[in-house]
């Protein structure tokens, strides 16, 4: 009867505890932008499925900026939390897996029939993969790379690529192969263990040279007088640089000398 009465007593604290948790409920100013960037990749999708592939590209785009900003709010606002964490992986693989995904399937690769479409859920899956692996990662891995191609960097690839097809002059659908080809070489990038510079370890809140000033301004000139191919040079040049970034490791660890094992004793020094 006393362990009887100790269980409903343990139950009723429990109970109490649930309750009181549920009723901290959430932060609402970095979910919003969260909220934001998943309601954009979903846009993406419905603008994809109309033909409007512009509109699609320019959607993912938007989603990244969202994407940056709900994890810099909840630092700058103290609000960081578990839920937010998985919220954001949720609208992560909706806005830069999903979205991409059918994007360059509706664009590119639907008359390559199953092998078009197998390709794209390749992406979403290697793009599900990868943010499993980081959110396993998150304290294990140095804060100064990513270990593989972050879902958005791979997602930005494909939008840009639509929006500087589409500046070209180059409208409507683009049914060429190379878009299938890339769309598989993004998927094992987000899935391999090449690392990548993650610009973590920047900071924007101490002072720098006055040129590096200036060099930022002429940055953001040339950003805004050809977005489109200013976008999709780095949008390529980050996928590539981690690739690149291996191989001059390699090549540096192989050029290396080895040493040469030295003599045991004095007879083998004498010899010829």
């Amino acid at each position: 009867m006393k362990d009887r009465s100790s269980f409903v007593a343990n139950m009723r604290k429990r109970k109490k505890f649930n309750r009181d948790k549920m009723k901290k409920g959430i932060y609402v100013l970095p979910n919003l932008f969260t909220t934001g960037c998943l309601f954009a990749g979903f846009y993406s999708i419905i603008a994809s499925m109309h033909g409007r592939y512009t509109y699609a590209a320019a959607a993912i785009l938007i989603a990244m900026v969202m994407d940056g900003l709900d994890g810099r709010m909840a630092r700058l606002t103290n609000t960081t939390s578990k839920f937010g964490a998985e919220y954001d992986s949720l609208a992560d693989i909706v806005a830069f897996g999903v979205a991409p995904a059918i994007l360059a399937f509706v664009w590119a690769l639907s008359p390559y029939g199953k092998w078009g479409w197998m390709t794209c859920f390749l992406f979403v899956t290697c793009g599900a993969l990868r943010l499993a692996r980081f959110n396993v990662q998150i304290n294990i891995i140095d804060k100064g790379v990513f270990n593989g191609l972050p879902i958005p960097a791979a997602a930005l690839v494909v939008a840009s690529t639509v929006i500087l097809v589409q500046h070209l002059g180059l409208e409507g659908q683009y049914n060429h192969i190379s878009i299938l080809f890339v769309v598989f070489f993004l998927s094992l990038l987000m899935v391999s263990s090449i690392k990548f510079y993650s610009f973590k370890d920047v900071n924007y809140f101490v002072r720098r040279p006055f040129m590096s000033f200036v060099l930022i301004v002429l940055i953001l000139i040339i950003v805004i007088a050809e977005p489109q191919i200013t976008i999709f040079t780095f949008a390529v040049g980050y996928a590539l640089s981690g690739p690149v970034w291996f191989l001059i490791r390699v090549a540096r660890r192989k050029g290396t000398p080895a040493l040469k094992e030295e003599p045991k004793d004095i007879d083998q020094i004498a010899k010829p």
